[in-house]
């Protein structure tokens, strides 16, 4: 089962174009819904309801939109939607946030880079996703005065290696080359992260391995980002990176996830995914936002918690081959251009998948 949360903003939108998608491929697979963020809060005066967080525990995998609204600032921790996704991957143990960049043939115009630097976009980020400043303890209070703020860094060993490991273990299944990121010269967490890291290279001689701190990461992803196959940082080094790396591709709109933990699932691991563009209200209700990336989630969902490779690429190439047909939605084009609606959009990934499908 597949418990779908879709959420705030534009969640519900691209989410319905997700399961659109799923159940072509994958007519046996089963879906719940349940309130997520603001939707739930409204109604149950929480962003996560036990009903909610009982469901994605029955579930496989949980297939999420997006959560959000700044109507909540200042409000209890519960009643801001960002708790809920926030707890899901603390309770769940999401520790391994699986982010890609890839550049579509057809959107290199798109990217802010040069076309033939665009083109060889094809990287992975792997964040660390249940610890550092995001979970660590938080203060504010008033030192002689003045009102200041503390956030706490923390790391183990063993939460460094395991996302090390995984990191390593997706790289085999592709250019069998991993970067790791920090910032060793200034962060006692990172001198950890670069040591342990270091052991657990022992276990991978062959994958080419590196290291590269987290700014110089940063300019290298813009100036040859062709140099990167799979990179592995903690969680505030990866939350932003992985945006940079999506913008790359021409819009954050492409760009998916998938946040594994350790649990099994019948065909894998338990894990959530969901796009990385966030609620967008700006466009919400309006059936314009690009689907791409909740599709291309979903594939994510098949690969890693269904181990089922053979649809999972099904879809992609199906998003693969929209866009190399001239499949554009609002994000990637230019004022006064023509795009597709997100409905639209998902129709002509269909049409590509059921060509690439067998006749029964």
């Amino acid at each position: 089962m597949i418990a779908v949360l879709p959420g705030d903003g534009i969640g519900p939108e691209v989410t319905a174009c997700a399961r659109r998608v799923l159940a072509a491929v994958r007519p046996d697979l089963q879906f719940e819904e349940y309130a997520v963020g603001a939707a739930a809060v409204a109604t149950r005066a929480t962003a996560l309801p036990d009903a909610t967080l009982a469901g994605c525990e029955r579930a496989d995998a949980i297939l999420f939109g997006a959560v959000g609204g700044t109507q909540f600032d200042g409000a209890p921790p519960q009643q801001r939607p960002e708790y809920a996704l926030l707890t899901l991957r603390k309770h769940f143990d999401l520790y391994a946030n699986v982010r890609p960049a890839t550049m579509f043939a057809g959107l290199e115009s798109r990217s802010p880079l040069r076309p033939d630097l665009a083109a060889v976009l094809d990287l992975i980020i792997v964040r660390e996703l249940t610890g550092g400043l995001y979970f660590g303890e938080k203060t504010i209070e008033t030192i002689d005065g003045v009102e200041c703020a503390r956030e706490t860094m923390s790391y183990r060993a063993p939460d460094i290696e395991r996302v090390v490991r995984f990191a390593f273990e997706l790289a085999r299944t592709r250019g069998k080359r991993l970067t790791s990121v920090d910032k060793v010269n200034v962060l006692v967490n990172s001198q950890l992260w670069r040591r342990t890291a270091i052991r657990v290279s022992a276990d991978y001689p062959d994958v080419a391995f590196d290291h590269l701190l987290v700014d110089n990461a940063a300019m290298q992803l813009v100036r040859d980002p062709g140099r990167f196959d799979v990179l592995v940082m903690e969680n505030m080094f990866g939350d932003i990176l992985s945006d940079e790396a999506a913008a790359l591709g021409g819009s954050i709109g492409t760009a998916p996830s998938a946040s594994i933990g350790t649990r099994p699932s019948r065909g894998g691991r338990f894990g959530l995914y969901e796009p990385i563009a966030g609620t967008a209200p700006d466009i919400a209700g309006r059936g314009i936002a690009n689907p791409a990336a909740a599709i291309l989630s979903a594939a994510l969902l098949l690969r890693f918690s269904c181990g089922d490779e053979a649809n999972a690429k099904t879809i992609e190439d199906s998003v693969r081959a929209a866009y190399a047909a001239g499949a554009r939605t609002a994000d990637l084009v230019s004022a006064g251009e023509p795009s597709l609606s997100s409905s639209a959009f998902t129709d002509t990934c269909l049409r590509h998948l059921r060509l690439s499908q067998p006749a029964r």
